[in-house]
C-alpha cells in the first residue's frame, strides 16, 4: 500500500478511497503521479478530438473526472462519499454541482462579466465544492480551460505556468489566491490564472 504525502492544500484520501487504487504495483507518490498524468494525457487527447461545449452539467463533470483518473482509481467519476477538509458535507455535492452549473449558465447569459471573471468564479466554486475524493484541483482547472476554450472562445489559463500538483512557490500562490476568493476577492486568482 502506498503512503500518501500531500502538498500544501491537498485533500487527504481516506483509507476506503485509497483501497480504490487500481494499480497494486504502485508504491510511491511519484509512481502514482506518473500514472495519473498518463491517464490525464489520454483525457486531453479525447478532449482534443471531441471539443465538447455542453459541459455545464453533472454528467459531463463526472465523465471528465472518470476520463482523467479512471485507469488509476475505481471511484473516478463518482462524487465523493466522505467529508473532507473542504467542500461541505458529501451528500450536498450533487446539489452544489447542479447549482454551480445553473449559475454558470446564467453568468454566460447575462454577460455582465468578462470571460476570465466567469471562468475564475466557476473554477473557485468547483474547487470549493470538492466533488471528488481526489484530483479536484486538476479536474477544476481542466474544466475551467474547457469552459474558456470551447464555450467562451478564449485562450485557456496558464495557471502560473508550472505544475500545480507539486509543492512550491507557485502552488502556494495558487492556494493563497483561492483563499482570497473564499472572501470574494477574485483579483489574485484572476492575476494568477494568466501568469
Amino acid at each position: 500500500m502506498i503512503t500518501f504525502e500531500y502538498p500544501e492544500g491537498a485533500t487527504p484520501i481516506d483509507l476506503d478511497e485509497a483501497q480504490g487504487l487500481r494499480l497494486t504495483h504502485v508504491t510511491t507518490r511519484g509512481e502514482l503521479d506518473r500514472w495519473e498524468q498518463d491517464n490525464i494525457i489520454r483525457a486531453l487527447a479525447w478532449l482534443d478530438r471531441v471539443k465538447p461545449s455542453d459541459i455545464l452539467n453533472e454528467l459531463f463533470i463526472k465523465d471528465l473526472h472518470r476520463r482523467m483518473f479512471g485507469d488509476v482509481w475505481k471511484w473516478a467519476g463518482q462524487f465523493r462519499h466522505s467529508d473532507k477538509n473542504i467542500g461541505g458535507p458529501w451528500h450536498q455535492v450533487p446539489t452544489n454541482v447542479r447549482n454551480l452549473c445553473d449559475d454558470a449558465r446564467l453568468w454566460l447569459e447575462l454577460g455582465d462579466e468578462s470571460p476570465d471573471q466567469i471562468a475564475v468564479r466557476f473554477h473557485h466554486r468547483l474547487v470549493s465544492i470538492h466533488p471528488f475524493a481526489n484530483g479536484n484541483g486538476r479536474h477544476a482547472r481542466l474544466m475551467t480551460d474547457i469552459l474558456l476554450v470551447n464555450v467562451l472562445k478564449c485562450p485557456r489559463f496558464t495557471w502560473g505556468s508550472e505544475d500545480l500538483s507539486k509543492p512550491g512557490d507557485t502552488r502556494h500562490r495558487y492556494i493563497t489566491a483561492l483563499h482570497a476568493a473564499d472572501l470574494q476577492n477574485y483579483g489574485p486568482l484572476l492575476i494568477f490564472s494568466r501568469t
